[in-house]
């Protein structure tokens, strides 16, 4: 099995998600404790997607977040770079299209709305994918990120990091394919940007109106923006 390492390599990253794709939703949500439900349904909701939209769900993995996408009755297409992953995600009955975020195969502002979840952190080049987000985005269209954070209380921050570096990886074990790559995940959550750093990160590829929530006391932020008109 691959296990991708933090100069996030998109062959390895790629190969890690192919290998991990057939259980990984069932994976996810018990490392997340069933969280991760409430997690999409945030992201839908801070999308305010209505009937008329047409949104693009990024590294969108099976689907499944797409799939919450889809309540809101927009026009909802998953984009992943892990065929393993569009495969597992085919039952969903959901557009699915294979492509990279550094080089997304849609023309200029084909979406009303732009979304990735959990995913803008195994990106090899951060800031070019806000970019090229921005790209395929209408002016006045909006973008959430829904990302793995920083707790913002200390003592809860100091438990959440033992169980990213040890109890995750055991769990894992258990529960998926290919433990390794969990333990890439885990790794990857601390080097992460935290909240703000983040908000200037996606203002420093050209968004306007950032703001930000943390969720589960910091676990995970979203961070919604819009693409300023022309």
């Amino acid at each position: 099995m691959t296990r991708a390492t933090l100069d996030k390599q998109p062959h390895e990253v790629a190969a890690m998600f192919d290998g991990v794709a057939a259980h990984y939703d069932r994976t996810n949500t018990v490392l997340a404790f069933s969280i991760d439900k409430a997690w999409r349904r945030a992201t839908r909701r801070a999308l305010g997607l209505s009937s008329t939209d047409r949104c693009l769900d990024v590294a969108a993995g099976t689907a499944v977040s797409t799939q919450e996408l889809a309540l809101s009755g927009a026009d909802v297409v998953a984009c992943d770079f892990s065929l393993g992953m569009l495969r597992a995600g085919q039952h969903r009955g959901l557009p699915l299209i294979a492509g990279d975020a550094l080089r997304l195969p849609f023309a200029d502002a084909s979406f009303d709305a732009v979304t990735i979840s959990f995913g803008l952190r195994n990106v090899a080049d951060v800031n070019a994918a806000l970019t090229e987000f921005a790209r395929v985005t209408k002016p006045g269209g909006r973008l959430v990120v829904c990302e793995f954070s920083h707790p913002t209380w200390a003592p809860f921050r100091t438990v959440y990091n033992e169980y990213l570096m040890r109890a995750l990886p055991s769990v894992a074990r258990m529960v998926s394919s290919n433990p390794d790559a969990y333990v890439y995940l885990a790794e990857s959550i601390p080097a992460w940007p935290n909240q703000e750093d983040l908000a200037n990160r996606i203002s420093a590829a050209g968004w306007g109106q950032v703001a930000w929530r943390s969720l589960t006391g910091g676990i995970v932020a979203l961070h919604r923006a819009v693409r300023p008109a022309e």
